[in-house]
């Protein structure tokens, strides 16, 4: 009998013993958790108060006429319903960065609507994205010379809130990038300056300002464009992964963190005529200050020109696109347009975007890119080409009244065929018309069009009249 109640005695000891430990082990569990999470959001706040993010506008972009003709080049609509303003923003804002200035000078009207429309925080945050635009003023009557005198002249907007550090980004690239992991290699190495850098290969690298590193990722040497007889001097270790790529060279992304009192004294007191970063501060800096390399080893490419631009949109069809539209943690922000889902009838989809709110009835669509309210018309085929779309619908009323002048509609008419072009927004393009990109085209500029290495870029609301041909 004592046997029993010993054994049962036992039982329940064990049994109380288990459940004690199980209470501990959740309540661990959860402490753990909050502990993280606590200290997740203190250090994402912190970051939010000591970072201002500067965004640059950049220059006229002659190089990417005539997209740039009427906006500037962060205005450039990008994968059908994106700008590439919308980019740096973006991975700003996934990097809890929300306090923000866009820079501008050039054709700025596009670009200020869309952000205008776009950007808007909470009346109980201290975010924003603001724009600076280039003002004459009794001390500095010139517009912005460069990208260190655009900043220069924006400080005394800037400087009036509190922060650390700024970050310094360019308005016309496509990446995604966490500027959390950058800050903090920027203040483990205890730098003054970083850079974000990227391994390259020996064509590449003479786009570039290129840089060489030490031990402790700091920049020793920088040279802007090398050339290709040199280069042999300007290998870094840029990891075994890189090398295998034949990428041995680090390349500036433009992309910047000055501790706050740093630029303060570059672009005030030690440099006050200096222009741009690139040529002229960096390569300043490397003597007197700490100046750190950020090398990033993801998908990073420079929209500086039409055939560069071409490719960056193209590449988004593939199966798994370097750039990721479809990533949870990174999504691209842009503005809420109250669109109504694309409409396909008859068309046979290859490799292709669609955006909401377009209306094809084409043949056939490979490797394409088509942007918001495109409409493509019955037995047309699209082959290798980026379709903008439009900003508007037309009426039925409007419409009607064109076909009764035989002008054409809004978009792509019937039985077209177009392979290699860029059709900006607003088109018109009438029934039967041929447009056929590729190396057999010289570069011309048309009033209709321009080609530039075998790319037909059909400027914004060009009419194409029935039968045109490329």
């Amino acid at each position: 009998m004592e046997t029993t109640n010993w054994r049962k005695k036992k039982t329940s000891n064990c049994i109380i013993f288990t459940l004690v430990y199980l209470i501990w082990l959740s309540l661990l569990k959860h402490f753990v958790f909050y502990y993280l999470y606590r200290a997740k959001n203190i250090r994402m706040l912190n970051l939010s108060k000591s970072v201002v993010a500067v965004i640059l506008g950049g220059g006229a972009g002659s190089r990417l006429y005539p997209l740039t003709a009427s906006r500037s080049k962060p205005a450039v609509p990008i994968a059908g319903k994106y700008r590439l303003v919308d980019i740096p923003i973006s991975n700003c804002m996934n990097s809890n960065i929300n306090r923000m200035f866009v820079l501008t000078q050039f054709n700025s009207a596009s670009l200020n609507k869309h952000i205008k429309n776009t950007y808007h925080f909470s009346a109980f945050s201290t975010g924003f994205v603001d724009i600076l635009a280039a003002e004459q003023t009794p001390d500095n009557p010139g517009w912005f010379q460069g990208t260190a005198d655009a900043v220069r002249q924006s400080l005394r907007h800037i400087s009036t809130l509190e922060y650390e550090y700024i970050l310094i980004l360019s308005g016309d690239q496509l990446y995604q990038m966490d500027f959390t992991d950058m800050l903090q290699a920027h203040k483990k190495n205890n730098a003054d300056i970083s850079i974000a850098t990227i391994p390259v290969n020996d064509r590449d690298a003479p786009e570039f300002g290129v840089m060489k590193t030490n031990e402790e990722s700091l920049i020793t040497s920088f040279i802007e464009k090398p050339s290709k007889d040199i280069l042999a001097d300007w290998i870094s270790d840029t990891g075994a992964h890189m090398q295998k790529q034949g990428k041995h060279y680090l390349a500036s992304m433009g992309i910047y963190i000055f501790n706050k009192a740093v630029l303060n004294e570059l672009l005030k007191d030690k440099h006050p005529a200096a222009t741009d970063f690139g040529k002229e501060i960096i390569p300043n800096s490397i003597i007197d200050y700490k100046v750190s390399s950020y090398q990033y080893n993801g998908y990073w490419t420079d929209i500086g020109n039409i055939y560069s631009f071409f490719e960056a949109n193209l590449e988004l069809t593939a199966d798994l696109p370097l750039f990721n539209l479809f990533d949870n943690t990174n999504a691209i922000f842009t503005r809420a347009r109250m669109l109504p889902p694309a409409k396909i009838s008859g068309t046979t989809l290859e490799q292709t975007l669609i955006a909401e709110g377009s209306i094809i009835h084409a043949s056939r669509l490979d490797k394409c890119v088509v942007g918001i309210r495109a409409r493509i018309g019955h037995g047309t085929t699209v082959n290798n080409s980026y379709i903008m779309g439009n900003d508007y619908y037309e009426t039925l009323e409007q419409m009607a009244e064109h076909r009764k002048n035989n002008s054409p509609l809004m978009g792509i008419g019937e039985r077209c065929f177009i392979k290699d072009a860029i059709i900006d927004k607003n088109c018109r393009i009438g029934n039967d018309v041929r447009i056929q990109g590729g190396k057999h085209l010289a570069n011309v500029d048309h009033e209709l069009y321009t080609a530039k290495e075998g790319i037909v870029v059909v400027k914004k609301g060009a009419v194409l009249p029935n039968g045109f041909s490329i």
